[in-house]
């Protein structure tokens, strides 16, 4: 099949390329066809490591994934505000408040969501270079030193909480324990994703060869494809 050089070759890189290359396959006349449009929990759910995660909690990644990404639009917002406030010669004070509450909300979110979709809190670096027993112990030790470190978060978040109520901040008087609140909740969605993990892994395995991207751009050399005459 030419490619859009001409007198290059384009060779697809999957069936669903090939498809479309010869005119075949759907949303080749440039409409939208049925099933085609990657819905947008299909770009933000992980699809990595497929087999240590339960289906029904791609609702809660996408929650999180989304959330993270208000919170950091809401910080950079804050921030810019912030700023052109303070060179005009009128500051908004509390966009301080504001700031400090999306970058800390971010921050353990962030860490939730990173922790299910398998990009936080692992050494990977490790155990991806074992098979067999070694990277299934490998795998539990590391999952079981996240679940402690989730603990820590639940139980001396939750007390900093309590304690959080006794402290306010200006000038709104907003208890401190308004900032507080989302790390011990940060800890029971770490635990919760850590342990999902921990029953697929120990039930599927952890070693599982990862499916190549049928979405990968077609890879053009001349040594494969040759040039016409």
């Amino acid at each position: 099949m030419p490619g859009l050089v001409p007198g290059i070759h384009v060779l697809p890189s999957s069936p669903r390329e090939s498809a479309w290359m010869a005119g075949t396959g759907p949303g080749h006349d440039g409409k939208p066809q049925p099933g085609t449009t990657m819905a947008i929990a299909d770009k933000l759910v992980v699809q990595r490591r497929r087999h240590l995660k339960w289906r029904w909690l791609d609702w809660l990644e996408l929650a999180l994934m989304i959330l993270c990404g208000v919170l950091c639009f809401g910080f950079s917002l804050s921030v810019t505000a912030d700023v052109v406030t303070r060179t005009i010669g009128h500051p908004w004070l509390w966009l301080q408040e504001v700031t400090s509450t999306l970058f800390i909300y971010a921050i353990f979110i962030g860490t939730a969501a990173a922790t299910r979709r398998n990009d936080h809190l692992y050494l990977t670096a490790i155990s991806e270079a074992m098979h067999g027993t070694p990277r299934m112990i490998v795998e539990v030790i590391i999952r079981l030193i996240v679940l402690g470190v989730a603990f820590c978060l639940i139980w001396y978040g939750y007390q900093n909480y309590l304690r959080g109520f006794g402290s306010f901040r200006l000038p709104s008087g907003t208890p401190i324990a308004s900032l507080y609140v989302i790390i011990p909740l940060s800890g029971i969605l770490v635990g919760l994703f850590t342990v999902e993990q921990l029953v697929n892994g120990l039930r599927n395995g952890f070693d599982h060869p990862e499916p190549p991207d049928e979405d990968a751009a077609p890879v053009v050399t001349e040594a494969q494809a040759g040039v016409q005459p």
